[in-house]
């Protein structure tokens, strides 16, 4: 009776130990005019005001833009120096932009806008042709990725 007992137990154990501290529960990229930020306490104080969320924007002194709604599931330790890395690419090029975004993860869950804005983005009618959201830690490890449907070759069948 003790060896099924055991069995389950480290199996149990297992399980829990192979589940990432770090992870994307959602990656969503999505249009953004300027007046979408702009509140009213912003408005009569000239402050940008951000509640449980972070706003990383390309170019920060432009606000429209694509923004990567990325919300993070810490469950470990809080990870200082890491970095969102998007890798896109647009109608009309073959070349895949890189950009890059410094940020601290909490421990908690945690709403990022990263944002392509100004001259890094055409426009709100141009959607990606495919892009990849990355999290690394401060030496460059993979921490989360996710990717739209065309940015890997799918397998054939």
């Amino acid at each position: 009776m003790r060896r099924p007992l055991a069995a389950i137990f480290l199996l149990f154990l297992g399980a829990g130990a192979s589940a990432a501290p770090v992870s994307f529960k959602r990656v969503w990229p999505e249009w953004e005019d300027a007046i979408d930020f702009q509140s009213y306490s912003e408005y009569r104080t000239g402050k940008e005001v951000v509640g449980k969320w972070t706003v990383l924007r390309s170019q920060p002194e432009h606000r429209s833009g694509l923004y990567f709604m990325t919300r993070v599931e810490n469950h470990g330790p809080p990870v200082p120096g890491a970095a969102f890395v998007i890798r896109v690419i647009s109608v009309g090029s073959v070349e895949t932009r890189v950009y890059r975004f410094p940020a601290d993860i909490p421990k908690k869950s945690w709403l990022f806008e990263l944002g392509l804005t100004g001259r890094d983005w055409e426009g709100p009618k141009l959607q990606p042709i495919a892009w990849e959201v990355e999290l690394d830690d401060a030496g460059g490890n993979i921490l989360a990725r996710e990717t739209s449907y065309l940015w890997e070759k799918p397998e054939k069948r």
